[in-house]
């Protein structure tokens, strides 16, 4: 690489107290072109779920990195310079969808305020809204989703790469098999604590991500104080019929559902980016068309495209949202 990864610690006054008791001290990985930080703008990454800032950096055979694509596209003139930032959401429930949830903590706070606010005093990006851009992947994609409906006064660009959405394609196809494993536990809580336990000793079994998923889900869209992890499953057991009232507060935070009546909002965007692969195993590249075609209906333009490829690995799909976020960015 030309440019530099550096590894900034920040306090994140959003998660103090959280009610999981995740750290409130996180990692930032931040890339810095050659040249220095100062007076750039800046793209902020939001991982996937089970994901981490180190995450970024793990090495597939024969790819490059995130940090290493963006670092090329710099080198080679590409894209102007821009500051890579890239904080960390990992929870003990297995990640966030970076919103501000009761029962998890207050995420989107954390990236908009705290992170935002780190990375410009620490680096001297520029403080601009028309400098931020915020781009994500799967739960990440979905928190870029949310973090444009929320929070335009701080990011002017976003770019969604195959975020949950549809909540009937991708959540629920998930939903029987979650509720094989969790019928044999007293609850969710013991579940989960028996997870933890397998994966310190060995590893997390492939039938594990539904039934934590399902945990981590529920968590962010039906925060419920008096069930097991102050969340409410929308499964009833162990019957395995899907609880109305519970479910019904899943699709609430749909971005199918939501998407539309946030138009005000997304208008105010300068760049919409979404895109999804057309095998993507969790049927997601039908929930993207619907909020493009909401979107566009809505007055907003937007950038869609699909690639021949499902979910995982799809890292230089990034390259396609970089060159064309990053000429966008505010600079001087």
């Amino acid at each position: 690489m030309q440019g530099r990864l550096l590894e900034v610690e920040i306090d994140a006054p959003a998660l103090r107290g959280n009610p999981l008791g995740d750290p409130d001290r996180r990692l930032v990985l931040t890339y810095v072109p050659p040249g220095g930080a100062s007076s750039l703008p800046a793209v902020y990454f939001l991982h996937g779920f089970s994901g981490s800032a180190r995450s970024w950096t793990n090495v597939s055979l024969f790819q490059p990195t995130v940090p290493e694509r963006l670092d090329a596209l710099v080198a080679a003139g590409a894209i102007p310079p821009v500051v890579g930032v890239f904080p960390d959401g990992a929870t003990a429930l297995g990640g966030t969808q970076w919103t501000n949830a009761p029962a998890v903590g207050r995420y989107q706070d954390y990236v908009a305020e705290d992170v935002v606010r780190a990375v410009e005093r620490e680096l001297g990006t520029l403080s601009r809204r028309e400098a931020r851009a915020i781009v994500g992947k799967s739960s990440g994609g979905y928190g870029a989703l949310c973090m444009g409906r929320d929070r335009p006064d701080v990011f002017a660009h976003l770019a969604c790469h195959s975020g949950d959405a549809y909540f009937e394609y991708c959540y629920l196809p998930d939903l029987p098999k979650a509720a094989g494993a969790l019928v044999a536990a007293k609850d969710a809580a013991t579940w989960l604590a028996d997870a933890r336990r397998r994966a310190a000793e060995t590893k997390l079994g492939g039938g594990d991500h539904p039934v934590l998923n399902m945990i981590a889900m529920g968590a962010h869209y039906a925060p419920d104080p008096s069930a097991p992890l102050g969340l409410a499953l929308p499964l009833d057991l162990p019957s395995g019929r899907i609880r109305p009232e519970a479910w019904e507060r899943w699709l609430a935070h749909d971005p199918v559902r939501f998407v539309p009546g946030a138009l005000a909002a997304y208008r105010r965007l300068a760049t919409v980016f979404v895109d999804c692969g057309t095998r993507d195993e969790y049927h997601l590249r039908w929930g993207a068309r619907m909020i493009v075609d909401a979107l566009r209906a809505g007055g907003v333009e937007v950038v869609h495209e699909e690639f021949e490829d499902g979910h995982g690995g799809i890292n230089y799909r990034y390259d396609a949202s970089l060159r064309l976020i990053a000429p966008r960015l505010a600079r001087g």
